[in-house]
């Protein structure tokens, strides 16, 4: 099955934060098929910058070459790959969603995966503030939380007229509004973030990926025995006394940390990113990786951030057991794949300075953690 982490799964390609220039650590520049060009060019030689640690290996490797033999060059007392083992750096793992180092767009990728993830959060609306989840969960003989509509009396020249206010919970707002959170992150990233292809096929597989995974949600928070508006105790929110009432508006507590756990990860999964565009984005910092904030923590930090805010807002819907089915999912699936493919093609593109950014970056996704 192909790699489907919500792009970073931050998309499958959140970690390369290294330069992305088509060079390889020691300067020399690739060609259009991916091999490095027998001329050096010092002007953008890059000298390890001093911070990598041990790395994710499966037996496997981008340096090597078609035949599965590995070759090597030395240079200035480093090692740094031949045109042969570098030939695969705009190669694709066939498990991988992306084509790392393929710097293109496309334009039906992109307008695939932008009109998928916009129409999630219509489609989240239609479970929580429709009837479309009571109807779904009770085909499948659930029980679910009613929605109670209100009347509503206005007093006009004309007389009273009666309106029908449906009035839509706290709980389902937040998630309506995580929904639709997620969708734009991942559109604003594919827009102003990314310059690797997508292709339709990977738009369509993780848009259909996020939608599955929100539907979920919804539903778990529409049905009575699996929702997190139902669980205790509750906490009350600060600033939010009612006059009229006498009283404070509340939140279960799975809901309450569950969107702190939002909100926190997505704000760490979009702040690197743009850290790591930046960085990018400075011709002076060609040929190196990037170790700018966060990254200086874990050397897959926006990975973590996904994790931290997918975890939370299944938290918010289904409570405490979602929230870490969602989260050891999440984590195996990093470690064992998407962690596991960057690795490969950052050695494979820059050699000692990532062994070293590793040995001096022990931490993969949480910073003191793991």
């Amino acid at each position: 099955m192909a790699s489907v982490e919500a792009f970073p799964p931050s998309m499958g390609m959140g970690s390369e934060h290294a330069n992305g220039s088509n060079k390889t650590a020691d300067g020399n520049p690739l060609s259009s098929e991916g091999k490095i060009d027998s001329k050096p060019n010092d002007k953008h030689h890059a000298e390890p910058d001093s911070k990598h640690a041990a790395s994710e290996s499966n037996g496997k490797s981008h340096t090597s070459e078609r035949n599965g033999s590995t070759k090597s060059s030395t240079g200035g007392g480093k090692t740094v790959p031949s045109s042969s083992s570098s030939s695969s750096l705009g190669s694709r793992n066939p498990q991988d969603l992306i084509q790392r180092g393929v710097y293109k767009s496309n334009l039906l990728g992109t307008a695939t995966f932008i009109g998928l993830r916009a129409l999630d959060p219509l489609l989240q609306y239609k479970l929580l503030a429709g009837d479309w989840g009571t109807r779904l969960l009770s085909k499948l003989n659930i029980s679910s939380i009613p929605l109670y509509d209100y009347v509503m009396e206005t007093s006009t020249a004309e007389g009273t007229k009666a309106s029908i206010i449906r009035h839509l919970p706290l709980p389902r707002l937040l998630l309506l509004l995580m929904s639709a959170g997620s969708s734009l992150k991942q559109i604003y990233w594919l827009l102003s973030l990314s310059r690797e292809e997508l292709t339709p096929a990977a738009a369509v597989e993780v848009s259909l990926f996020n939608t599955v995974v929100n539907t979920m949600g919804s539903l778990l928070l529409l049905s009575t025995s699996t929702s997190a508006a139902l669980s205790t105790p509750r906490i009350t929110i600060p600033f939010t006394f009612d006059s009229a009432t006498g009283t404070y508006t509340s939140l279960p507590l799975p809901i309450a940390l569950g969107t702190v756990m939002y909100v926190t990860g997505m704000a760490i999964e979009t702040l690197t990113e743009r850290t790591r565009k930046k960085f990018k984005d400075d011709e002076a910092n060609e040929g190196k990786i990037c170790r700018e904030g966060l990254w200086n923590q874990a050397r897959h930090i926006n990975y973590g951030g996904y994790t931290l805010w997918r975890a939370g807002y299944a938290m918010a819907a289904g409570g405490w057991i979602p929230a870490l089915g969602v989260a050891a999912f999440h984590i195996w699936h990093f470690v064992s794949r998407s962690t596991v493919f960057m690795s490969e093609y950052m050695q494979s593109r820059y050699g000692e300075q990532w062994e070293r950014y590793k040995r001096e970056v022990p931490y993969s996704l949480f910073p003191g953690i793991y």
